[in-house]
C-alpha cells in the first residue's frame, strides 16, 4: 500500500531531515514508526501524504484515498461534532442523505452517541481525538497516517483510545503508519515496530510482533509483551547512544 524507497529529505545544506529512508506498508498491516524527538517521523507521514515534497528517492502509494489524524485535533470550533466529522464528504460533495448516514456509523463506531451537536469547546480530550478520527473514518481510507495521536492524552485515556483504535482496524483493516513516543503503544497496535536512528532519520530496525489480532487489552501485562517491547527499546536505545 505504501512503499518508501530511499527518501532523503533536506530542508538546507546543515538541516537533513531524512537520509536513506526505506519502508514498506503492505494492504491492511499496521506498521508504527518509533524514534527521538526530531528523527523526521513526522516528515515521513507528510511525505506520504503528499503535504511534502522528498529532496529525492520515491514514495509510492496504492491509492488516492489517505486518512491523515494530526497530533492535535484540528476541529472547527464553530462546527458541531457532528459537522466536523462530515466536514470532508461536504467538500467531496458527497449528498447530505448519504453524508448523515455514514456520518450516524461513524459516530457509533466511535462512541460519541449523544454528544452530536456539541462543539469542540465541550469536548474532553479524548473525545476530541474521537471526532478527529471519525473525521477520516468517514472517508473509508485505505491507507492511514497518524501522528502521535494520543501523545497528549492521559494513560488511562490513551489506552483506551488504542483498545478502540485496534477494534476499528478490525473492522476496516486499512493499512496504517503510526507514529508514536510510546514503545508499549507502538507493540501493543502494531504487526511492526520500525524504529529509526537520530536525525538524518533512516530506519535501524524493524521488529516484529507476534501477537494475533485481536489483542485483548491484558496482553500489556504479560511477560512476552515486555519482552518485545524491550527488544524495542534496546533497538531504539543503542541509536540514541
Amino acid at each position: 500500500m505504501l512503499s518508501l524507497h530511499e527518501l532523503s529529505k533536506s530542508f538546507s545544506a546543515d538541516a537533513i531531515a531524512l537520509d536513506n529512508f526505506n519502508l514498506e506498508v503492505a494492504e491492511g498491516e499496521f506498521v508504527s514508526l518509533v524514534g527521538s524527538s526530531g528523527c523526521g517521523k513526522s516528515t515521513v507521514l507528510r511525505i506520504a501524504a503528499g503535504l511534502e515534497s522528498a529532496t529525492s528517492g520515491k514514495c509510492t502509494v496504492k491509492s488516492s484515498n489517505i486518512g491523515f489524524v494530526f497530533q492535535d485535533p484540528t476541529l472547527l470550533p464553530w462546527r458541531n461534532v457532528k459537522r466536523n466529522i462530515d466536514l470532508l464528504l461536504e467538500l467531496h460533495d458527497v449528498p447530505k442523505v448519504e453524508r448523515d448516514r455514514r456520518t450516524s456509523e461513524i459516530i457509533s463506531v466511535v462512541g460519541l452517541e449523544g454528544s452530536e451537536r456539541k462543539y469542540p469547546r465541550q469536548l474532553s480530550g479524548g473525545m476530541r481525538m474521537r471526532t478527529s478520527l471519525a473525521r477520516s473514518l468517514v472517508t473509508a481510507p485505505e491507507l492511514f497516517l497518524f501522528d502521535e495521536p494520543f501523545g497528549a492524552l492521559d494513560e488511562l485515556t490513551r489506552e483506551r483510545l488504542n483498545d478502540e483504535l485496534l477494534a476499528i482496524y478490525a473492522l476496516n483493516r486499512f493499512a496504517a503508519l503510526f507514529v508514536t513516543h510510546s514503545i508499549a503503544e507502538a507493540v501493543y497496535l502494531s504487526a511492526r515496530v520500525a524504529v529509526m536512528t537520530p536525525q538524518p532519520g533512516s530506519i535501524a530496525a524493524i521488529v516484529d510482533v507476534p501477537f494475533k489480532y485481536p489483542r485483548d487489552h491484558s496482553i500489556r501485562y504479560t511477560p512476552e509483551f515486555a519482552a518485545v517491547c524491550g527488544q524495542v527499546s534496546g533497538a531504539l536505545r543503542m541509536e540514541v547512544e
